[in-house]
């Protein structure tokens, strides 16, 4: 009785939200005018912060008081006010990780780490992971609400109109030493799209271009729609074999195992339940508040840079080990170690700090990452499949 309770519960509570979004849907084609809707699943903010800050200069015994914003900021420039005398410019805040800086105003994507919380425009990464493909949650992050079927149709199809890339990119790739990084592959593909595609630059176009609906809506769809493809090609040039074409027929992640896998043959068909796992992954992936990679794009299109250059620093940024790159580290890490019997001289190794141990969560997460417990169920999906030989 309890668990069918449970289940009621959490339906309804699927179908509130749900309603909520769709009450919103805009009309068919006008993808950024959709409005988010108060769903009952949205984070639990604190109330209205606005007020004042006063603050006693001990170094002077004068006082200034400094205005608070709702969300409870204080504007970095509020504090050169804040002077010793002539000589001094004023007092600057010191924040080079940004672990208390914030940039931008965003209701994209919430993040609680104490309490191991992660949600997209108010919705649980959990319940977007259960019910929601990439594509859907992508137009959820861009435009605010989940899409109509109708927008979903017209949103899938627009991606896979943008799947195939320039020949001349593909040279590009072709051309790179057979060992090269695939994510140096990556960083320089995408920024050679920016000479494929002269009409989405602003130093060509002038400097009000981004200021078109229709033109950023093209980009987002070139972008999503290449990706895959330029992703498939660097890895197929490591891999010694030839770049094979998207395919219009199959899904998002499909395509992508499609263009990994299928050697060229237009029947293959990828495991489905593979597919899905990619497309979770994806989704568990595609957005995590001001980090370093988007830190780093908005840097670059601050200046007015085309959108392909600016993704390339923020693809770049990505590389690092210190941030995508780490996944990479542990497969590293794993790999020196080798067998179970070194086990404890490594861990001896790191607690003399020799050695550096890598993968057990990210930072931002003091209590646990709720992406962790979704992928450890596909994990065990992903070893009924292959099995669990590591090689």
């Amino acid at each position: 009785m309890d668990a069918r309770s449970d289940s009621s519960t959490l339906a309804r509570g699927r179908l509130a939200v749900l309603s909520a979004h769709l009450a919103a849907s805009c009309a068919a084609g006008d993808l950024a005018e959709a409005v988010l809707e108060p769903a009952p699943v949205l984070a639990q903010q604190p109330g209205n912060l606005a007020g004042s800050l006063a603050v006693l200069d001990g170094r002077t015994g004068k006082k200034y008081e400094l205005k608070v914003s709702e969300e409870g900021t204080v504007k970095a420039t509020d504090f050169k006010k804040i002077t010793t005398g002539k000589n001094d410019k004023g007092l600057k805040s010191y924040d080079p990780g940004y672990l208390n800086t914030a940039p931008v105003r965003s209701s994209i994507c919430y993040i609680d780490g104490d309490e191991g919380i992660l949600r997209y425009r108010g919705y649980p990464i959990e319940e977007l992971a259960e019910s929601s493909t990439f594509l859907e949650v992508a137009y959820l992050l861009m435009y605010g609400n989940l899409p109509s079927q109708g927008q979903l149709a017209d949103w899938e199809f627009a991606i896979a109109q943008h799947s195939a890339v320039p020949q001349g990119l593909i040279d590009i790739i072709q051309a790179m030493p057979h060992d090269a990084h695939p994510m140096v592959v990556l960083v320089s593909a995408m920024s050679a799209l920016s000479v494929f595609h002269p009409d989405a630059n602003p130093a060509l176009r002038g400097q009000d271009l981004y200021q078109s609906k229709q033109v950023r809506d093209k980009q987002i769809a070139r972008i999503l729609g290449k990706a895959p493809t330029i992703a498939a090609a660097a890895y197929l040039r490591l891999a010694g074999r030839p770049p094979v074409l998207p395919s219009n027929n199959l899904s998002y992640s499909e395509n992508f195992l499609y263009m990994l896998d299928s050697l060229g043959d237009r029947a293959y068909k990828p495991n489905p339940r593979l597919a899905r796992v990619l497309d979770i992954l994806f989704i568990l992936h595609a957005e995590h508040e001001m980090n370093c990679s988007t830190a780093a794009a908005r840097h670059l299109a601050s200046s007015g840079v085309d959108v392909y250059t600016a993704l390339a620093g923020a693809v770049g940024a990505l590389y690092g080990p210190l941030h995508g790159g780490a996944n990479e580290a542990v497969l590293k890490m794993l790999n020196e170690i080798g067998t179970v019997e070194n086990i404890p001289e490594f861990i001896e190794g790191v607690k003399n700090r020799k050695r550096k141990m890598s993968g057990f969560g990210h930072r931002v997460y003091k209590n646990y990452d709720p992406r962790a417990k979704v992928i450890r169920k596909l994990a065990e999906e992903v070893f009924s499949i292959v099995g669990r030989d590591p090689h």
